[in-house]
């Protein structure tokens, strides 16, 4: 028996010299592909959802995450005050906002 093979461990006959090279590049290449398909998505829509909440301003028409309609009518750095009817208005955290209302919409019914 060669006492280099005694050494490495491997039988006599069988190629082991890249099990561990070939074992660390897979791990690299399933990272890459968690991180292209997973993280990268997910950090994109968080800074996209964070640019909406400090974009939102006076006179936005937002729908919040319960699904209430309305109209900012007032902006704190963490709350917004939200008309949702004639004299009806709700004071909601900046993180209950779902999204803006798109602009082609009608204007709140009028209830009475």
């Amino acid at each position: 028996m060669n006492i280099l093979n005694l050494i490495a461990m491997t039988p006599q006959g069988q190629d082991g010299g890249g099990g561990i090279a070939s074992t660390i590049l897979m791990f690299a290449f399933i990272i890459a592909i968690f991180y292209f398909m997973i993280i990268r998505p997910q950090q994109k829509r968080q800074k996209e959802r964070q640019k909406l909440l400090d974009s939102v301003q006076k006179g936005d028409k937002i729908v919040t995450v319960g699904g209430v309609h309305g109209t900012v009518v007032g902006v704190e750095e963490k709350t917004v005050l939200v008309q949702i009817a004639e004299n009806v208005k709700v004071k909601v955290e900046r993180s209950a906002i779902s999204s803006k209302a798109g602009q082609g919409e009608t204007e709140m019914p009028k209830i009475g």
